[in-house]
């Protein structure tokens, strides 16, 4: 297994660390981060959290309110305005005359967030290797003003929706999510929303569906699920911070619906439909059905004939198939 980029950079003496604690924001499950001494990961997306807590490692999915924090190493994501705020925060948080590190790949756009970075600081280094870059710099006593432009700023949608900056769908709902909406039936009983972002679908159906007995709205991000608790305030939801894929309901439900994620970074990833769909079908009383919204293009018959014995199409619509799946099998 190749080192990572900050191992090497210590290593080779490229790079040092000051002494004191240091947060790593959007840390990853498998990264190692032992040379860096008394470390602090912020991850909120569940899987990533529950990986770094099962090895030791102390980890939130908020930034701590840390004082005297003398480095920080911050993992960049898709999502520019994302990697964008994870830095000012980083910078906020790190004492004057400390360490910022910024690592990532180059199908990341790790190059954009080099030249965005340069324009606003002096960087100190730079490592190149195995298709990415580690950047690192000096914390000036006092941070440049184009920084605070990087802070996310709150959107609110036509609907009333709060939404996350940064994150999927913050302009407000996707299409794929108001086509789900429109086209399912009327359902009753023990709900689950799948993936649930903030909140949009489980929102929209509760305030159509008054034969809902209570609707579990279940999310890996921190961020989206805090923005869905904060959207929705129907005594009848109920918000689970979980990987949809390892959680284990109360009891089965008679409905689920879903606008799984497909994307592992910036690469398309039809297995975490796939994950959902069976995770659906493991999730399902015998009578439940299960409506799904996907991507045209997207190659889900397969997983949906292997997870249920019955199965028909919606509708098609504006790049989308919208699926109804019944009769899951064990």
């Amino acid at each position: 297994m190749t080192p990572d980029r900050w191992t090497l950079a210590l290593e080779a003496g490229e790079l040092s660390l000051p002494a004191g604690p240091v947060l790593v924001l959007r840390a990853q499950g498998d990264a190692d981060y032992t040379g860096l001494g008394d470390v602090t990961c912020v991850q909120g997306f569940a899987p990533d959290h529950d990986r770094l807590a099962a090895r030791g490692l102390t980890v939130t999915p908020d930034l701590p309110e840390a004082e005297a924090i003398a480095a920080a190493l911050v993992h960049i994501v898709k999502a520019k305005a994302g990697t964008l705020a994870s830095i000012a925060e980083a910078l906020a948080a790190l004492r004057p005359g400390g360490l910022l590190m910024v690592d990532g790949q180059k199908e990341e756009g790790i190059e954009a967030i080099l030249k965005v970075l340069k324009a606003v600081f002096a960087v100190d280094g730079v490592m190149s290797k195995a298709h990415g870059k580690l950047i690192w710099l000096t914390r000036p006593d006092g941070l440049p003003d184009a920084v605070m432009g990087w802070m996310p700023e709150p959107h609110e949608t036509e609907d009333g929706y709060m939404t996350v900056p940064g994150g999927f769908s913050a302009d407000g709902p996707d299409r794929g999510s108001e086509l789900l909406v429109a086209l399912v039936p009327e359902i009753k009983g023990r709900v689950a929303d799948l993936g649930a972002g903030w909140g949009y679908v489980a929102g929209e159906i509760l305030s159509e569906q008054p034969g809902i007995d209570t609707l579990d709205l279940i999310e890996a991000d921190h961020a989206m699920l805090e923005a869905a608790a904060a959207n929705i305030d129907d005594p009848r939801a109920r918000f689970h911070w979980a990987d949809v894929t390892r959680f284990q309901p109360e009891g089965l439900y008679d409905v689920i619906v879903s606008n799984p994620p497909f994307h592992t970074g910036r690469r398309a990833d039809p297995a975490l439909g796939r994950a959902f769909i069976a995770a659906a079908a493991r999730m399902l009383s015998p009578r439940g059905r299960f409506f799904m919204v996907a991507n045209r293009h997207l190659p889900y018959e397969d997983a949906l004939k292997a997870g249920f014995g019955t199965g028909r199409l919606l509708g098609e619509l504006e790049g989308y198939k919208i699926y109804e799946a019944a009769k899951p099998k064990r």
